[in-house]
């Protein structure tokens, strides 16, 4: 039964928080005088170019079927660069727009391959390194490739172990990241691209994944952010003459996310810790006093981009849990920082929710982390909705969700947990998680729902669990492994059956196969035990599933099999299937008409606020 609470806030319409952003991701050009930044046109998300300072906004490249959702400049500034797939197949193609003409070129017009950006660099403005898997499907090689021609010639060859590579200065490929069959990653290098590949880092046994950041100037040394020889992920400098590794940052317990690199200097500026929230440390102190005066100016966690070669501009990204994201310019001659828009200015007529980060231990003692999310002015025992993250090697972050959003105004507590088996928080964390998906995994996300309803935040009979990938595995093996555990469960593009889930990853992910097979375990009946679609019988709770058709990395088989398992056994569902999307949906449509049904399913069985479903957000159609 749908209630309204005393002094509850007004409903934030699913438009604001699910249609278009107004503007979103800018980037500043080479020469610091034009804007290019993300906004609808005829209501599909396009590049957009304008003069600073200037009102001269134009589309310079448009997908009338899909949003574009991503834009970058070229080293010299002639051109746009920009990666999009069709319908959600993943298959991106880069192209490349000149923003005069608006002329639009694909670089990489290959049916079925994914191309990844490598580098670039100022000194070789017509030139692309482009990581594709043209030659074989499993294995990305490196393409050069020329922004005015479009002519490509092979630079590298994959030798079937690389899953990442990286340029130096003069965009020579001189590392790689391998992977092992053991599912742990380690480095090699070479001198120059006529010599051998040799090691640089031998992999530890537990290390997770590692990534190149770049390297020093001259070349001679590397950063990658890794574990090996520390517990979690650390910033490292690896000099390439010995091997002779020197720790740059490092926490004991939390990862280090991400670092700033100068376009000018082409080394290191600061780091970026993401403990409760993100926290940036500064290694060069020419740049202290700029982070500082951001944090005086900002409220929010921040990103950077450099973006003009002088170094002297920076786009700022800023996330706050209760305001739009925000996109500032900031000088750093004057050190002042200038509003440049908010993604979704329409969120400012609304009151939202404050994020706020919790610990408590699991049942075996381990620290758990997350946050909790309560409706205004919610009090008492509330009903509460349990959103599990993807991944499952990923972790929930603090900042604006419009999910959250949507449920805290709709009326719940919305709890998110970094079970085991989470990145973010040392490898001894990641690993705890090694094959136990339906094992510790699942019942770190039970002990979250019994710490919010020994707190009193959580009322013990309305509790949901919802989540989408690996979030949407979780919700199907709580509503089969204990049945009676949540009132409900939305499942969004969630494995069924683990056996096929392994057998059906895309030809690409070959490199990557060990990770799974390691974290998931490989044993045909031992992932028969941890599959949700053999006790599928034992759904009771009513149970809400969504996927995109054309899915390449949970197929739409995932979806189908226990659809058609529980219609068997006369268990309801409701199926709903967007054939235009993948793992996940990008159209601001599709993402309307599912969180429509989502609200009216959870105000069906937890009792919150819902608004009505417009004409275009009608679910029928889509129903299977």
């Amino acid at each position: 039964m749908t209630h309204t609470p005393a002094g509850a806030p007004a409903l934030i319409p699913r438009a604001v928080l699910f249609g278009n952003p107004e503007r979103t991701a800018p980037r500043l050009s080479p020469d610091g005088r034009s804007l290019v930044y993300l906004a609808p046109a005829d209501g599909v998300l396009a590049v957009w170019l304008q003069t600073v300072g200037a009102d001269d906004a134009r589309v310079v490249a448009r997908d009338a079927a899909r949003p574009i959702r991503n834009a970058l400049w070229s080293p010299d500034g002639s051109r746009i660069v920009f990666l999009q797939d069709a319908g959600g197949d993943e298959n991106f193609h880069v192209f490349a727009v000149d923003p005069q003409s608006g002329a639009t070129v694909d670089l990489t017009p290959h049916p079925g391959v994914m191309a990844t950006i490598v580098g670039f660099d100022d000194d070789l403005p017509d030139t692309l390194l482009v990581a594709m898997n043209l030659r074989d499907a499993r294995y990305f090689d490196v393409h050069r490739i020329s922004l005015a021609s479009g002519a490509a010639v092979l630079d590298t060859e994959n030798p079937g172990d690389v899953s990442d590579w990286a340029a130096d200065a003069g965009l020579n490929v001189r590392a790689a990241v391998r992977t092992k069959p053991d599912g742990t990653y380690g480095i090699v290098v070479r001198n120059a691209v006529a010599d051998p590949w040799r090691t640089l880092l031998e992999p530890e046994p537990g290390d997770g994944r590692l990534t190149i950041e770049g390297f020093t100037p001259d070349g001679s040394a590397l950063y990658a952010i890794t574990s090996n020889g520390a517990n979690a992920q650390r910033l490292v400098r690896y000099d390439l003459a010995n091997a002779a590794a020197t720790p740059i940052v490092e926490d004991p317990a939390y990862d280090v996310a991400g670092v700033l690199i100068s376009r000018r200097t082409k080394d290191v500026i600061a780091a970026r810790i993401e403990r409760e929230r993100a926290e940036w440390q500064v290694m060069d102190p020419a740049y202290a006093g700029d982070f500082a005066a951001l944090r005086a100016a900002l409220r929010g966690d921040f990103s950077i981009t450099i973006c003009d070669r002088d170094d002297a501009r920076w786009i700022v990204s800023e996330l706050l849990d209760d305001a739009s994201p925000a996109f500032w310019l900031y000088e750093r001659a004057s050190k002042t920082a200038t509003k440049l828009f908010d993604a979704r200015p329409a969120l400012a007529g609304y009151a939202l929710a404050t994020m706020v980060p919790i610990a408590f231990a699991a049942r075996d003692g381990l620290e758990l982390h997350g946050y909790l999310t309560r409706p205004r002015n919610g009090t008492g025992p509330l009903p509460t909705v349990l959103f599990v993250h993807g991944g499952p090697w990923a972790r929930d972050t603090w900042g604006y969700n419009p999910i959250v959003q949507l449920l805290a105004n709709r009326g719940y507590a919305v709890l998110q947990v970094n079970f085991r088996g989470s990145s973010g928080y040392g490898k001894a964390f990641l690993n705890a998680g090694e094959r136990q998906w339906a094992g510790t995994m699942r019942t770190d996300l039970l002990d979250a729902k019994d710490w919010a309803v020994a707190q009193g935040i959580a009322d013990p009979a309305r509790v949901a669990i919802f989540g989408g990938s690996y979030g949407g595995y979780a919700t199907l093996a709580a509503l089969t492994f204990t049945p009676d555990a949540f009132a409900c469960g939305v499942d969004v593009v969630g494995p069924s059956n683990l056996n096929t889930l392994l057998n059906s990853i895309p030809p690409y992910w070959a490199t990557v196969r060990g990770e799974f097979t390691r974290r998931m375990g490989e044993d045909e009946a031992f992932l028969a035990a941890q599959s949700p679609l053999f006790r599928a019988d034992r759904i009771t709770a009513p149970l809400l599933i969504a996927q995109g058709a054309n899915d390449p990395r949970v197929k739409i088989a995932e979806s189908d099999q226990i659809v058609a398992a529980m219609r068997a056994n006369a268990r309801p569902v409701t199926y709903v299937v967007f054939d235009d999307e993948g793992h996940g949906f990008a159209r601001p449509e599709n993402n309307r008409r599912f969180t429509a049904a989502l609200e009216t399913f959870f105000a069906e069985y937890l009792g919150g606020r819902s608004e009505a479903p417009a004409a275009d957000e009608a679910i029928g159609p889509f129903l299977r």
